[in-house]
């Protein structure tokens, strides 16, 4: 089966998951701004307690539920099709969440080394302390995975693409490695992709964590997080989310909804645009080396064609004359803000040695794979040829 063919459309986008008749006949959700939930009586409170009551959709408490953000898991649940979904309070809590429910003293996870650098900080100096262990390999090295499978081996965590060199990993030849090896879980971050460009549980994946913050709610207003998945793995997360409250607040959860329904209008632009930048800069003399799965050039431009739709909007290059370069590239663009984020309607300009990386020294830099003088554009909603001529005469000044 072509796993393209059953990516996320606009329409999903907008209706997905949504239901057809809401209180009052509003058109969109409305928002439950409450800490906590009444009940009529004695009786009632003991029969919900109970679970005498399955089907009803009521809550106790904020920290356990809320129906603005329950009504926005489910619509990331269809988008990704995905038996259920939990919403965060950010990216991070989400991935978090995720680590406390499926790992334990004496475990083992493998993780891509090309990733975001605070997931690789939550597992090589949070997580170690409590006596899990981990390996970190390259990009989309699944012959290095192979090897590195463990005994204790339960999670495997990748991104695709990655941040910020955007690999792509073969995602059904990874589940099948994994899967050769026993009860090993795949957690994949698809924040770059999104569910219409690719859709990870197609590929047998286990689970697929976002940041919300970036392209679903689009728009650079609003922390979120979420993951999807089965029923059963969702249910171990909800219980550490109850227990830790990493919960999503529920105005949040109104902003991210609404920003999903120009996801598929969003994507689609920012896949044009970027592609058109990655050309342009490869073609750049000022320009060493460009970044991006639509690209020939790319190590993983095979893999991204035949799983993605689209190559998303995120394009990371090195300036050929080094670090301060580069950062008269980033100072030179007009359109371009300088900020740490991506996926909004807003372009957006970094130099990670600076901006993500500031802590590092450049041999520590060299170690954890990233050029000083690297740097990674999200590109906005703005016209193509807007972005094109701002980032060009910006790269002609230096």
């Amino acid at each position: 089966m072509d796993k393209k063919k059953t990516l996320a459309s606009s329409t999903d986008a907008v209706h997905a998951g949504t239901p057809r008749a809401r209180p009052h006949h509003a058109l969109t959700p409305a928002i439950a701004q409450t800490a906590t939930y009444t009940f009529e009586n004695t009786a009632e409170l003991e029969r919900y307690m109970a679970g005498a009551d399955p089907d009803s959709e009521r809550e106790e408490y904020g920290r356990y539920g809320n129906p603005t953000v329950r009504e926005l898991e489910q619509r990331l649940a269809a988008l990704e099709q995905a038996e259920d979904a939990l919403a965060f309070g950010s990216g991070m809590a989400a991935v978090t969440a995720t680590f406390l429910a499926l790992l334990k003293a004496g475990d083992h996870v493998i993780l891509f080394r090309d990733c975001y650098r605070r997931t690789r900080q939550l597992v090589s100096q949070i997580l170690v302390r409590f006596g899990i262990e981990h390996t970190l390999i390259d990009p989309g090295d699944l012959a290095a995975l192979e090897r590195e499978i463990r005994p204790s081996t339960r999670l495997v965590v990748s991104e695709a693409p990655t941040n910020p060199y955007l690999y792509c990993v073969d995602l059904e030849r990874l589940v099948q490695v994994v899967r050769a090896r026993g009860r090993i879980r795949v957690l994949v971050d698809s924040t770059f992709a999104t569910p219409i460009n690719c859709r990870p549980l197609g590929f047998g994946v286990d689970l697929v964590v976002h940041s919300a913050t970036k392209y679903l709610s689009g728009h650079n207003d609003v922390l979120g997080g979420a993951v999807a998945g089965s029923s059963q793995l969702i249910s171990l997360l909800r219980d550490v989310r109850h227990v830790t409250g990493a919960v999503l607040d529920p105005h949040a959860a109104f902003l991210i909804g609404r920003g999903i329904k120009t996801l598929g209008l969003r994507i689609d632009r920012q896949n044009a645009t970027a592609l058109a930048v990655a050309r342009a800069l490869e073609a750049h003399p000022a320009v060493g080396k460009v970044y991006y799965p639509g690209l020939d050039s790319h190590p993983s431009h095979s893999i991204a064609a035949a799983q993605m739709r689209g190559f998303g909007g995120v394009v990371s290059f090195i300036v050929k004359r080094g670090r301060e370069a580069a950062s008269r590239v980033v100072d030179q663009c007009k359109i371009a803000r300088i900020a740490p984020s991506l996926g909004g309607v807003e372009t957006l300009i970094e130099q990670p040695a600076i901006m993500s990386y500031s802590e590092l020294s450049t041999e520590e830099l060299a170690k954890v794979g990233i050029d000083p003088a690297l740097i990674r554009l999200s590109v906005g909603v703005e016209e193509t040829a807007d972005v094109l001529a701002s980032l060009m005469a910006a790269l002609d000044a230096t």
